[in-house]
């Protein structure tokens, strides 16, 4: 997965000056409009995909075009958008966490009707599951932005995750444990065999030996214990209540411990963060944390200095910044859960998950992999 400039997109048609251009209805899974017919001709640019999640705490946009049996990324969007703030006492999204995320929809859709799209994804996923007024929150996006949202189920976000950070699973691991820690739900996906190390997606849910999606996340702990002020009895309390709800993934995926090269796999804010914070990076660089490997003794140094941070310095490092510094200390608790419950003495770290699952997997579905490289 490699990422090229992003100028405007070749071949954009535009309207006519002072002719209004309605904006197409665009649906999860489609080609839209008449560049789809542009896709697989000979002499034509490879077709580009984009791929949408909306998600409990960021809205997020990648937009790529094939390259060999992966992708290039040719533009990308991500904010902080906290579409779930409130979902844990009320029940319900507010209304300044939905002018906010409609704003951050606005932006994702310019970039999408600025580029030559062969095929969109669109979803979303916890806070849209769960909130009272969620459907008519994604009622709204269709009316004022023509984006129709797909809400995914809690088993294909898990699938997903898994497609978009198996290429990361080293090639000899027998069993892995991959896990995606978001802002109102966490995925965990037991991958077996070594095949678990595939470069794509291609039949992921035949290595996928039992999977969970458990309704806990950074926003919702948080919300619930508190993360400005986190003491180690606090953390404790976040840890023990994340070990409460994997009990039964516990049951199915305990044996994956003991295979050989067994490994963590992890892709989330939470575990990016704590790669940062482990190289000692001033700001954050993806290219150097983007399958970072470490160690279990590096790891609970991370998580211990990251508990020891007063909220303003949480806040002013680069790493972390005030967006997430009262969400950062409740993701680690959920890892380190995770970690109780599976020891590894490694852990690989995925800057990707689900947008990169939904590129691959159209690709895939598409025939557009592995035609070489452009």
């Amino acid at each position: 997965m490699d990422e090229e400039g992003q100028g405007s997109g070749g071949g954009v048609e535009l309207p006519a000056a002072g002719v209004a251009s309605p904006r197409p209805l665009l649906r999860s899974g489609e080609r839209p409009g008449k560049h789809a017919a542009r896709f697989g001709m000979p002499g034509q640019r490879e077709p580009r995909y984009a791929a949408l999640d909306l998600g409990t705490n960021n809205c997020r946009l990648l937009i790529a075009r094939p390259d060999g049996d992966s992708f290039r990324v040719v533009d990308a969007f991500s904010r902080i958008v906290r579409l779930g703030e409130g979902i844990a006492t009320t029940g319900n999204l507010t209304e300044g966490a939905m002018s906010r995320t409609l704003e951050a929809l606005e932006i994702c859709r310019r970039k999408i009707d600025e580029r030559s799209i062969a095929r969109v994804r669109l979803v979303t996923t916890e806070a849209c599951r769960v909130a009272g007024n969620g459907t008519a929150f994604l009622a709204r996006v269709r009316e004022e932005l023509q984006l129709e949202l797909e809400v995914l189920s809690r088993q294909k976000e898990a699938h997903l995750a898994a497609a978009g950070c198996a290429a990361l699973a080293h090639r000899q691991a027998e069993s892995v444990v991959l896990f995606d820690i978001g802002g109102g739900s966490t995925e965990l996906v037991w991958l077996g065999v070594r095949e678990a190390g595939a470069r794509h997606a291609s039949g992921i849910e035949k290595r996928i030996r039992a999977w969970a999606s458990l309704p806990i996340g950074v926003v919702t702990l948080a919300e619930r214990h508190g993360g400005v002020e986190v003491t180690r009895s606090t953390f404790e309390e976040m840890v023990a209540e994340t070990l409460e709800g994997l009990q039964e993934f516990m049951k199915e995926a305990g044996r994956a411990v003991s295979a050989s090269g067994f490994h963590l796999l992890g892709t989330s804010g939470t575990v990016t963060t704590l790669g940062g914070l482990h190289l000692g990076l001033e700001r954050y660089d993806r290219r150097k944390v983007d399958g970072l490997w470490m160690r279990k003794a590096e790891i609970d140094r991370a998580i211990e200095n990251l508990i020891a941070m007063p909220y303003e310095v949480r806040a002013a490092n680069g790493c972390i910044g005030r967006d997430r510094a009262d969400l950062v200390i409740a993701g680690a608790a959920i890892f380190e859960a995770i970690r109780r419950a599976f020891p590894a003495e490694s852990m690989r770290i995925g800057d990707r998950g689900l947008r990169e699952g939904m590129l691959i997997e159209m690709m895939g579905e598409d025939g557009v992999l592995g035609r070489g490289r452009r």
